[in-house]
């Protein structure tokens, strides 16, 4: 992977960039549709490109070393063969469900000990073994093994958490320079920034980090109760410390306002099921607020979903139509709504490069989050 820094914003923190991997160049920010068991829910891989805009999509090495299984991806030549995507894929190494499956698993120094949520089974994720399963489905973008805690933690335990992460990172590397990638492509592998709500924390990842030259730097542990505010005063430390030419990428974030607040501090790449897991619950996001397609004041709306153009397949669907089918229970309202969502995130994070690159970022963002919070 490489990284191209192009423009920053004058007024704040915000940045154009290019990311160019063998399986295609990415313009950031960006926003990845997550894909966890090789698709992204109720969505073709057409549409993705051609209504959506994808640059590139995340699958879960959790999900999909449980099933389809690692013998089945590398038979198939990898998660780009199997499942017919040709563009960039990042993993994630499983570390966020070593924090969101605490019930079933026991973490050591040799790593996360857990129980198959399928069926019960034991396994273990060492730092190794990630790296190898990672190798396996072929991903461009390798997340390194971490522990994810939550919000809330103590210092104490966030301490001793980070510096588990940092020594499973150790490790990581150790492995991916051991190994090569097995379909011809090259594979860059990615450390993450850990240390919850505490500065000192987050700078002592953010240095640590930094020694293995990575072609680019994640920020973990956010999200994941701590108040947003707290969320964007991390964002300020870490994104103060990570080398500028290098890309960052924030996980598991989030709405269309934080990723306005994220951008505006200097964040290049997003990942949320956000779109799509709201869009199947009825909850439409558009560029005048958030709807909820569900209340009766939609009823006899015959007007697009978002007015404003942000929509894919220029507005065809009107908001009356899309509340009769939720309504309904028609497996088609949870297809449009997935894809409108996604496709209202793409745009949010191609219209934000092109303010960027044009010098109107700051007073564009300052509207656009009013709105955005609205519910409609």
């Amino acid at each position: 992977m490489r990284f191209t820094l192009q423009h920053t914003d004058t007024a704040t923190a915000a940045r154009a960039g290019e990311v160019v991997t063998d399986h295609g160049t990415i313009q950031t920010p960006i926003f990845m549709p997550v894909g966890t068991v090789g698709s992204v829910k109720g969505v073709f891989h057409r549409d993705l490109k051609d209504q959506v805009n994808a640059q590139i999509i995340l699958g879960n090495t959790y999900h999909l070393y449980l099933r389809p299984g690692m013998d089945i991806l590398e038979k198939a030549g990898g998660l780009h063969a199997f499942s017919g995507w040709d563009q960039p894929i990042l993993t994630d190494s499983g570390g966020f469900q070593v924090f969101s499956l605490a019930a079933n698993r026991k973490l050591t120094e040799e790593g996360c000990h857990f129980r198959s949520h399928i069926d019960g089974s034991r396994h273990l994720f060492a730092p190794e073994r990630v790296v190898d399963i990672q190798r396996t489905i072929g991903a461009d973008l390798m997340m390194a093994f971490d522990e994810c805690p939550p919000g809330t933690a103590e210092y104490d335990y966030a301490s001793q958490s980070l510096e588990l992460t940092h020594r499973w990172l150790e490790r990581c590397f150790n492995r991916f320079e051991q190994t090569s990638g097995k379909y011809g492509h090259t594979q860059s592998l990615i450390p993450i920034v850990q240390g919850c709500v505490y500065p000192e924390l987050r700078i002592r990842s953010a240095q640590f980090v930094q020694q293995f030259d990575a072609d680019g730097y994640a920020i973990g542990g956010l999200a994941v109760g701590e108040p947003a505010s707290v969320m964007y005063q991390m964002l300020e430390v870490v994104n103060g410390m990570l080398p500028q030419e290098k890309s960052r990428y924030l996980m598991g974030v989030g709405t269309p306002v934080n990723l306005l607040e994220a951008i505006a501090r200097g964040v290049d790449m997003f990942d949320c099921v956000m779109p799509t897991r709201n869009g199947r619950n009825g909850m439409l996001f558009t560029s005048e607020g958030i709807i909820n397609i569900r209340n009766r004041k939609w009823q006899e709306d015959f007007s697009p979903i978002d007015p404003n153009g942000t929509a894919f397949v220029d507005n065809v669907y009107t908001k009356a139509y899309l509340r009769h089918l939720t309504i309904a229970g028609e497996m088609l309202a949870a297809q449009i709504a997935s894809m409108h969502n996604l496709a209202f995130y793409l745009w949010l994070v191609g219209e934000a490069r092109r303010r960027i690159l044009d010098g109107s970022f700051a007073g564009w963002k300052e509207e656009m989050v009013v709105k955005l919070a609205r519910r409609l």
